[in-house]
């Protein structure tokens, strides 16, 4: 048993479970401001009067829904799944480049603490977690659930090719307030998940390009491309810095176009002087700091995020 509870935690820090944080409270958001305008169905919802919404919004007599727990549930299982399958291809993909590099040579693979059998069924596990997840959703997702794997097979090699790899890890991200929205039956053709995509996409972008600057020499001379490789360090962080402008920028935007009130914008200020403060700490002459800037930062400002789109959605009522 020892054994087997090591060998989860070997796979967990493969995948930094952690970093589900990143994504996950806007996958939250999606879902919360999409219940509110999810519409109505003739159909019963479980465990409700003959009238209301679908199961996956909570029945509400005179007033907007929210998302069920069990839509909750689900939601953060096809999160965790796809993004663990995710980590999975690209731990794999990049083994060799990480066995390279002194500040990846300790991970799982290329240190030989997981076998390829172990590594294949811990992502099949994850894969077929995400199916099932979403086929417990709103049946839309049944048809858009190739789109984020694709994505995840796709982006860990792009750096092969193109610096601009850092937007489509932003794409990636990006699909979490979509997924969320649309999930709970949100719909499509609203504006704001996407302005909420938008966001999160160069919010992304921003702090993976903060991120790739403690690999310049090891990315140079294995010619992977970012950048902070193609464009140098001046040019990559200020890059950054106004990407994470248009972030709050496109969250203010997101938040008037759902209708959010005091707690939202709140919520968005403190994120805005989060990320000024990761900013503030990173620089071309200092990058001894880029970790507390990418993870600690980042994880933070997320929450703050979903704090406040909770915050606005309770100010509203039940």
């Amino acid at each position: 048993m020892s054994k087997i509870i090591q060998k989860i935690k070997v796979l967990l820090e493969l995948v930094k479970f952690e970093h589900s944080i990143f994504a996950l409270p806007y996958a939250y958001i999606g879902a919360l401001y999409g219940a509110q305008v999810a519409p109505w169905t003739t159909a019963p919802a479980r465990g409700s009067a003959e009238q209301g919404h679908p199961w996956w919004v909570m029945h509400t007599l005179d007033g907007p829904g929210w998302p069920s727990w069990p839509a909750l549930v689900w939601i953060t299982v096809v999160m965790v799944g796809a993004r663990s399958f995710a980590f999975v291809i690209n731990r794999a993909v990049d083994r060799e480049i990480d066995a390279r590099n002194p500040r990846t040579a300790g991970r799982a693979i290329p240190a030989g603490r997981v076998t390829a059998w172990e590594l294949w069924i811990f992502s099949a596990i994850m894969l077929a977690a995400y199916l099932f997840g979403v086929w417990q959703l709103h049946p839309v997702t049944r048809w858009l659930w190739p789109i984020p794997l694709v994505a995840f097979i796709v982006y860990p090699y792009l750096k092969r090719v193109t610096p601009f790899c850092h937007y489509w890890l932003g794409l990636c991200l990006g699909l979490a307030p979509i997924g969320g929205w649309l999930a709970v039956g949100g719909p499509a053709t609203d504006a704001a998940p996407w302005v909420f995509g938008c966001a999160v996409m160069l919010w992304t972008v921003g702090f993976d390009i903060i991120y790739a600057t403690q690999d310049i020499a090891c990315d140079v001379r294995d010619g992977l491309h970012s950048m902070p490789v193609d464009f140098g360090l001046t040019r990559a962080l200020t890059q950054a810095r106004l990407k994470h402008v248009s972030t709050v920028a496109l969250l203010v935007l997101g938040g008037f176009l759902v209708g959010a009130g005091w707690p939202w914008y709140i919520a968005v200020g403190a994120a805005a002087a989060l990320m000024w403060y990761e900013h503030s700490i990173v620089s071309p002459e200092d990058l001894s700091r880029v970790n507390e800037a990418f993870f600690t930062v980042n994880g933070i400002v997320a929450i703050v995020v979903f704090t406040g789109a909770l915050a606005d959605r309770l100010r509203g009522g039940w």
